[in-house]
């Protein structure tokens, strides 16, 4: 499948992890700047793009004429949304960090962006459980909204792929989102406040082209050692269900109905993912299909 770039961009992003400072306790206020702390890596990856890229840019590496106009708003929105989050915290606002983001032309910034977008969607979905304020919880669902239009508009008018996995979306962890956020942050301000999060070791997908039923090769490097024979199964995120396939000399076979965007971690048990048991990830897999739900290979 068309996954590449994906891939293979957050395996070099991922270079040196983890770089926000990390507390146990949840409240509204932390959730709050986990909230900000994406929404500050989004707007960086939006404003840095237009700036390196004129609509001929877009135009010429084959998207659309309106492409870029599209993208201004969409950096607007989260330019937007950082300003809502940072006046709701006043002085206790975590700060912008410094970010890498591996594309190289317009292209490969809108295949990255439909990436990241889905994952602020599963972010906002997963973090939802933690807030108590009913004011906060009506802001977030607000931007979980438009972020799946985001998700939904580059993938469907930009990057010609369908606008949803399915009928229900992915809802991730605080620890599996900041993994995949903290491939592109190269630092942070040491003033910012501490988060309740880890970085896993970064899980890639070795194999470029993949689809349901085949098999394709992980590579990770465990934080802790594993005991020899000890079973390992790769998970896979796809919808609010989560289906587990034993990873055999670092092969899983994929499940024949995985769609849309799908997340992959590499763990010790074969029915619960937690912290505690995640060895590697998340990873991830876009499996694209096309308006007759046929696969695209």
């Amino acid at each position: 499948m068309k996954t590449a770039f994906i891939t293979l961009a957050l395996a070099l992003a991922a270079a040196s992890m983890p770089h926000v400072k990390r507390q146990a306790m949840i409240d509204d206020t932390t959730i709050l700047n986990y909230a900000l702390t994406l929404e500050h890596l989004e707007n960086a990856f939006y404003s840095e793009a237009l700036a390196k890229f004129g609509e001929l840019d877009f135009v010429m590496s084959g998207l659309p004429a309106y492409t870029r106009g599209r993208f201004a708003q969409v950096a607007a929105h989260e330019a937007a949304h950082v300003a809502y989050l940072s006046e709701a915290l006043g002085d206790k606002a975590t700060q912008p960090c410094n970010y890498s983001f591996p594309y190289t032309d317009p292209k490969s910034f809108a295949a990255l962006s439909q990436a990241i977008e889905g994952v602020g969607v599963s972010a906002y979905i997963g973090a939802a459980q933690f807030i108590s304020n009913k004011t906060y919880l009506t802001a977030a669902a607000s931007v979980l909204a438009t972020e799946a239009r985001h998700a939904s508009w580059v993938a469907a008018a930009v990057n010609k792929y369908a606008g949803w996995s399915g009928a229900l979306d992915v809802s991730l962890g605080l620890n599996q989102v900041y993994t995949i956020a903290a491939a592109f942050i190269t630092s942070c301000p040491t003033t910012n406040p501490a988060l309740p999060v880890k970085a896993f070791p970064t899980l890639n997908v070795t194999t470029t082209r993949y689809a349901p039923g085949k098999a394709i090769d992980l590579a990770y490097t465990p934080a802790t050692a594993i005991a020899d024979g000890t079973p390992l199964y790769a998970a896979f995120y796809t919808g609010l269900s989560v289906e587990y396939a034993e990873l055999k000399n670092g092969s899983v076979i994929l499940p024949q109905d995985l769609r849309g965007q799908v997340y992959t971690v590499v763990t010790t048990s074969n029915g619960t993912v937690e912290d505690g048991n995640t060895i590697a990830g998340p990873a991830i897999l876009l499996l694209e299909f096309d308006a007759a739900g046929n696969l695209m290979m």
